[in-house]
């Protein structure tokens, strides 16, 4: 019995091989196929991110991972070259001994495996190049085996620029920057393909009819500058390891455009070290209680109102002043600033001084200060080309949340919050002559080096306020760093324009000692070009003022820009060589003295006809005689004072209400501001004086 159910299975068992073989082997064959071979699609090469001037930022470069078929070559190549190729694997991977790679591919070759791995896909194009000398690998993927599988990247050419603006996208569509926000851009449209299965379960393309190619991604060209990135992120970098912050952020933007030229941003890892990890300079988790630097937006509601002018007084008290609920309101100069103008409650940004000021004007119509932020277009999202750009918190009059300490506090940056980027939108609108503009980011989507979209500056506001308020507030800022708390970065080769800012953090709903440091500005003052943002996280150390932690960031932004941008030199005009002869040293003045010192030599004065008041004038010789031709004075143009005395320079400049320094002794020799330039009232002019 047991026999014949053994020949009866036996029996079943050929007649199911020869059922197979006959009748079912075109099904078998299409189900082998069917597991070796599948139809997918081709992705397509994304597209490249460019700087404004073509530099490369971000790009898709092919990496190789390599793998080997020891069973290819030849006993003869094989066993010359084994020695050789496990010495050079071992040193460029180093990761296991050329005795572990020899045993590898050696055992492997006598059982007949056919896919050996031997690197991820880390090896640049200039490696492989390099490996496919090596022995055995020269012979090729057919006669020496050697497999080299291609895995798209991307590369960045400037390493971690701009890292966190370009951002990423991984395998989940998740990542950031602009690589997520043009993602569809960049990605291009796959293709579709047969590929086949191949040693070691890899799958490669047959390149026959059905395939499909891809449409490859288009590239984008930024607005950002690489030189002013570089400055930017190494300034930013060097204070916050100086000052231990928790993060910092800086933004430059074009005044005109509103194109950003640099943004960066760093945060404090947990070894100390700096790295960009978030966008606080326009993400939500920047959206923060900003400080002073609002005074600017409380500043324009005051003016526009008509009720108030900057030689106004106002008594700040001994530095404490109480408000609803008890209150306090307190300045930082212990004891108080005491009377002050209006312009110098900005200057040196008296808490106390601009509450006060905002709660008699608003108090009895709150909606009114609201309604001047509206206009100036500062409470409306900007609606920023990258995707989780934070979006702006104001509280609203006759909501549950607004107290009776929320005008006052809201004027001095509290109970409110908005981006760094949102704030610098502002400062960019008074140095752009009231001309609020969107900032953006992406100039240009190129197809094939074919421009098939072009972003234009786009105006949010064609005026945040009148013109006579933009001009008290342009002077007002310039008084921030001439005479103010941004003193410390006067120069005198420039001017900068600005507004420092330092805010108490709120965490778990108390207000603790940690600060929010901040200044934001434009530059050259009197014809600007840039504008600026500074802000510091939570910065250690004595001085925790804006002033002091993130001013100087900008000061070094704005030198380096202005030592390279030659576009926004003034021209200097030329000195007249003095001659020396018997006539004395007499260049310019006021016509009257200067007749009773050349009574011998006097002239009829060639007055100008377009100015016939004749009253300054600067001296000509002609053969013998000392001729006089007028020197007009224009408000809000800077006189030309060389030649004349320190007191006659002094009077024409202090009563166009120019600060006034000097160097040496004698007569003006040069001025530091370019004679019939256009500079805002508080400006400094520096002077040397000669015999």
């Amino acid at each position: 019995m047991v026999m014949f159910l053994m020949v009866l299975f036996g029996g079943v068992i050929i007649a199911r091989v020869y059922t197979i073989q006959q009748w079912e082997d075109d099904r078998w064959d299409k189900i082998k196929l069917s597991e070796q071979q599948i139809h997918q699609e081709i992705p397509a090469t994304r597209g490249n991110i460019y700087s404004d001037n073509g530099s490369l930022l971000a790009t898709s470069v092919p990496f190789y991972g390599m793998a080997m078929d020891p069973t290819v070559a030849s006993n003869e190549v094989f066993n010359a070259g084994i020695d050789s190729l496990s010495i050079l694997l071992a040193k460029k991977f180093k990761k296991r001994s050329r005795w572990d790679y020899k045993r590898q591919l050696v055992n492997a070759r006598k059982k007949g495996k056919r896919y050996v791995r031997l690197s991820k896909p880390n090896i640049n194009h200039l490696s492989r190049k390099e490996m496919e000398t090596w022995p055995i690998f020269r012979e090729g993927q057919y006669r020496g085996g050697v497999i080299f599988e291609t895995v798209k990247r991307r590369y960045l050419p400037f390493e971690t620029m701009a890292k966190r603006t370009i951002g990423y996208v991984n395998e989940n569509g998740q990542g950031a920057g602009l690589e997520l926000s043009y993602d569809k851009v960049l990605s291009g449209k796959p293709g579709e393909g047969t590929y086949r299965k191949v040693a070691g379960g890899n799958w490669r393309l047959i390149h026959d009819e059905t395939e499909i190619s891809p449409v490859h991604g288009d590239d984008i060209e930024t607005t950002i500058d690489v030189n002013i990135q570089d400055v930017t992120e190494a300034a930013l970098k060097r204070r916050l390891e100086q000052t231990k912050s928790e993060w910092g952020c800086a933004i430059v933007m074009e005044t005109a455009t509103g194109q950003v030229k640099a943004i960066s941003n760093f945060a404090q890892n947990s070894d100390g070290s700096f790295s960009e990890s978030y966008n606080y300079a326009v993400g939500k988790q920047g959206t923060r209680e900003p400080g002073s630097t609002f005074k600017l937006a409380s500043m324009i509601a005051l003016l526009e109102e008509k009720q108030l002018n900057p030689e106004d007084t106002i008594d700040t008290g001994d530095g404490q002043y109480q408000y609803a609920d008890n209150a306090i309101m307190r300045d930082a100069k212990i004891g108080g600033y005491g009377n002050l103008t209006i312009q110098e409650v900005f200057e040196h940004s008296s808490n106390i001084g601009i509450s006060r000021l905002v709660d008699r004007v608003f108090g009895i119509n709150e909606k009114r200060f609201i309604s001047h932020l509206e206009d100036m277009g500062i409470m409306d999202p900007l609606g920023f080309q990258l995707v989780g750009y934070g979006e702006p918190y104001f509280k609203a009059p006759g909501h549950e949340d607004w107290s009776g300490t929320t005008l006052p506090w809201m004027s001095i940056g509290y109970e409110l919050q908005i981006t760094p980027l949102q704030t610098l939108t502002l400062y960019n609108a008074v140095a752009n002559g009231g001309t609020m503009v969107r900032p953006y980011l992406v100039q240009r989507i190129v197809q094939g080096g074919r421009v098939i979209k072009e972003n234009e500056p786009q105006i949010i506001r064609k005026s945040i306020c009148s013109q006579e308020t933009l001009e008290k507030v342009q002077s007002m800022l310039e008084g921030v760093v001439s005479r103010g708390t941004a003193r410390n970065i006067r120069n005198a080769h420039y001017g900068i324009a600005g507004k420092t800012g330092t805010a108490r953090i709120l965490e778990k709903g108390r207000y603790v000692r940690k600060y929010y440091t901040s200044f934001a500005g434009y530059f050259p003052a009197d014809h600007p070009k840039y504008s600026c943002i500074v802000v510091l996280n939570d910065p250690k150390g004595v001085n925790l003022y804006g002033a002091d932690v993130a001013a100087p960031v900008f000061k070094e932004i704005a030198d380096k820009i202005y030592a390279t941008d030659l576009e926004i030199h003034q021209p200097l005009e030329l000195m007249a060589k003095p001659e020396h002869d018997r006539f004395p040293v007499i260049r310019a003045g006021l016509e009257t003295d200067l007749k009773l010192l050349c009574e011998d030599h006097f002239q009829l004065p060639l007055v100008d006809e377009s100015d016939g008041a004749g009253q300054w004038v600067r001296s000509l010789r002609i053969e013998d005689s000392v001729h006089f031709r007028t020197n007009p004075v224009v408000k809000g143009r800077v006189p030309d004072v060389r030649g004349m005395t320190l007191r006659d320079a002094i009077y024409l400049l202090e009563n166009q209400k120019y600060v006034v320094t000097f160097k040496g002794e004698g007569r003006v020799v040069s001025q530091s501001r370019t004679p019939g330039q256009k500079v805002s009232p508080g400006s400094q002019i520096q002077l040397q004086l000669s015999w």
